[in-house]
């Protein structure tokens, strides 16, 4: 049998790319396999990524009707900065992975489609070569394993001109990906990361002491190293990978100003709740106006409106703009995001709601 060859990125859309689930398809063509695998996959049984697509579907939209929206709009406003719209790029690694321009093609759709870029710490493509004109731009960061490390990477953020700080807090060790290890999944070789080194060195371990628990786990983030960034930083601190209301109480007194609601995409730890289901334990402990970003299994435009209803303040898509990077580079992301935003744009119109401020839980009802 022929070794399956991946198909060249297009050079334009074909009219037959209208969804998510289209380009989901047509993105399998343009990967090899292993790192199709690898966009794919989650951890263990893989249960929270298909949990996270499933949260959606127990929620019914009730719309209202012959209301005023010639002034309509989809701005929203998070930590004094006015975005066109609540959908945010989530903060993807390796992305030379799935096409050769990399973050430079997703830059160049993030500015064209006025979203939120949230460039990852794993980047292929050095912040500063990023010549974008988008004011709409935070830097995500994995802790680097000490204090003085960590923070040179945000300094670097703040002379780019980032306007936030993401720090991901929820993957201090990899999950357990049994479709990564079957697939013999591994970077390629030589691939370039001008922010972090691929493996962080570990310390070293003495002869009683675990493996886990004395190797990564001893240099992952604590509370008090978030505080330490915070007091070091202009920039605001936002929290990815929160899903327990103590922890965003917590976040709250060590001076967090926004969470990102994520399970990582259910990479990292199997059956974790849906960020749905922790969107609405945590919306309960915060204050009204602290900004939640929901980060999982958004495909839809009335999903969007879903999450927004259910009390985030936007959401950041992963997967669907690397379909569409995959597919066609700048031009497919764009797409991506022109067909979500178009899809929210008509939910928002049939529901009777102008504005986001307007979108609540009385639009909604659980199954």
């Amino acid at each position: 049998m022929n070794a399956f060859t991946p198909l060249a990125p297009l050079k334009q859309i074909p009219a037959y790319l209208q969804t998510i689930a289209d380009y989901e398809k047509q993105a399998q063509q343009h990967l090899p396999t292993m790192v199709w695998h690898y966009l794919q996959g989650g951890s263990m049984d893989e249960l929270s990524v298909q949990d996270n697509l499933d949260q959606f579907k127990t929620i019914q939209l009730i719309p209202r009707h012959l209301n005023d929206l010639t002034q309509g709009h989809t701005a929203c406003e998070i930590l004094g900065q006015k975005f066109p719209h609540p959908i945010f790029l989530a903060p993807i690694g390796h992305q030379q992975q799935f096409h050769p321009e990399a973050e430079l093609a997703t830059a160049l759709a993030a500015e064209v489609l006025e979203s939120n870029l949230i460039l990852s710490n794993f980047s292929n493509t050095d912040m500063r070569s990023l010549k974008i004109d988008n004011p709409y731009k935070w830097f995500q960061l994995y802790w680097q394993g000490d204090r003085e490390k960590s923070l040179a990477l945000v300094k670097l953020a703040e002379q780019q001109n980032f306007k936030a700080l993401v720090i991901t807090v929820d993957s201090p060790h990899t999950g357990i990906r049994d479709r990564e290890r079957r697939v013999f999944f591994q970077l390629p070789e030589g691939m370039q990361h001008p922010h972090t080194p691929t493996h962080i060195p570990l310390p070293e371990i003495g002869e009683n002491q675990h493996p886990v628990f004395n190797g990564l786990m001893q240099i992952a983030p604590k509370w008090k190293d978030i505080e330490w960034i915070i007091a070091h930083t202009s920039l605001p601190v936002i929290l990815k990978g929160i899903v327990h209301p103590q922890d965003a109480k917590l976040a709250l007194q060590y001076g967090v100003q926004g969470l990102i609601i994520s399970n990582h995409g259910g990479r990292v730890l199997d059956t974790c709740i849906s960020p749905l289901t922790a969107l609405k334990l945590i919306k309960k402990v915060v204050p009204t106006d602290f900004p939640l970003i929901l980060d999982g299994g958004i495909r839809r435009g009335s999903d969007v409106f879903k999450a927004i209803a259910l009390g985030a303040t936007a959401v950041c898509i992963g997967r669907p703009y690397i379909y569409g990077l995959a597919t066609a580079g700048a031009l497919g992301v764009a797409h991506v995001l022109k067909i979500l935003k178009e899809e929210f744009e008509i939910t928002m119109a049939l529901m009777g709601t102008a504005t986001v401020n307007n979108i609540n839980q009385e639009h909604i009802l659980h199954k």
